[in-house]
């Protein structure tokens, strides 16, 4: 007798994309050096979208947790901004290089973005499992 595969614990569907992604911390936190409060803002890559937030690929870990603005350019040339947080993050060592996977939840976002959003992945293909 044959099982059916497991449910997905995925609530949205993913879309593969891969795009550049400006990702700015909204708190401050302090400087390493310094001390002093500052912001940091990185130039990342994303890796897929859904409806409930996206994965990047990145150089730099990001605390779960911390509150982001996320500004990227969609496939077909569409800007998307939208505010979001860490979800998780974890380590990976690719290619003789760390890096870090970062998952992020969207929080919010204009109502002309998130149509934007949601238009985008109505029209692309899911990703593979």
């Amino acid at each position: 007798m044959r099982q059916s595969p497991a449910p997905s614990r995925r609530r949205y569907r993913r879309v593969s994309v891969d795009v550049p992604i400006r990702i700015s911390t909204i708190d401050p936190e302090p400087d390493p050096s310094t001390g002093r409060p500052c912001f940091r803002s990185s130039r990342d890559h994303c890796r897929n979208v859904s409806r409930g937030g996206l994965y990047v690929h990145a150089e730099d870990p990001l605390s779960p947790g911390r509150r982001v603005l996320m500004e990227l350019e969609l496939p077909g040339g569409r800007g998307f901004e939208a505010v979001g947080r860490v979800a998780w993050c974890r380590a990976v060592h690719a290619e003789a290089r760390a890096a870090t996977e970062i998952g992020i939840e969207f929080l919010g976002g204009s109502l002309d973005q998130l149509v934007r959003l949601e238009e985008f992945l109505s029209s692309s293909s899911p990703q593979g499992t």
